[in-house]
């Protein structure tokens, strides 16, 4: 019986990445990733050569029945995450359930490391101890429910993440919720050369990031 790796992997610089990940990666029969170019850059980066298959939110039956097979002939499996670890807000944790479900003796060994989630909250200043983790917020059906919502649960931090397509929405409609002066933390390009995070007024935030700033991927706290 093989075993499938829960890798995680950078989330911006490719030297944040573990010796364990790296000598998985290496050993992996094929490697599952959401996308083959995002993962192929880091794979070249450490003269790693391996096959890679598609694996997302989209993939179909067929490729989970593969897997299964795979794993059954002792085939050593690696699922990575276009940054990050898998299946924090990511289709990885729909493999795992259905193998948990269909071969239920198969060993998932999780190898641990970057996450957006909790590389924000370690520099935002804000006790960490509990939280709530909410994803992305719905792109359009539910979005202004889902917004309304949070006022329910602010009694402990709320964390979600966003794309830069949608970031000024996203703090438009928590200035609507909460206020433009309650206090909000960004985390944006996190690891990354244009790595910025912000702690300021909702209201400031949308005029700060607009434009270049725009860029990249989001990390939100509201305390």
């Amino acid at each position: 019986m093989g075993t499938l790796y829960i890798v995680a992997t950078p989330i911006g610089n490719l030297k944040d990445i573990t010796l364990r990940a790296l000598d998985t990666l290496k050993s992996a029969d094929l490697i599952l990733a959401e996308d083959t170019r995002v993962i192929q850059k880091l794979l070249l980066h450490y003269e790693i050569k391996k096959p890679i298959k598609r694996y997302d939110e989209y993939s179909k039956t067929g490729i989970y029945e593969e897997i299964l097979t795979r794993l059954k002939k002792d085939e050593n499996i690696a699922v990575v995450s276009d940054a990050g670890t898998p299946g924090i807000a990511d289709p990885g944790s729909k493999l795992v359930s259905f193998l948990k479900d269909n071969l239920p003796e198969v060993k998932i060994a999780p190898i641990p490391g970057p996450s957006a989630l909790t590389t924000a909250i370690s520099a935002s200043g804000i006790v960490g101890n509990e939280f709530t983790f909410l994803g992305y917020p719905p792109h359009k059906k539910g979005r202004q429910k889902f917004f309304r919502s949070l006022k329910d649960i602010s009694t402990r931090p709320v964390i979600l993440y966003e794309s830069p397509h949608r970031i000024e929405k996203t703090l438009s409609s928590l200035g609507e919720v909460f206020g433009e002066n309650n206090e909000i933390v960004v985390g944006r390009e996190l690891t990354k050369i244009h790595e910025e995070i912000f702690k300021g007024p909702v209201g400031e935030a949308q005029k700060h990031f607009q434009g270049e700033r725009q860029r990249g991927e989001f990390v939100l706290i509201v305390p």
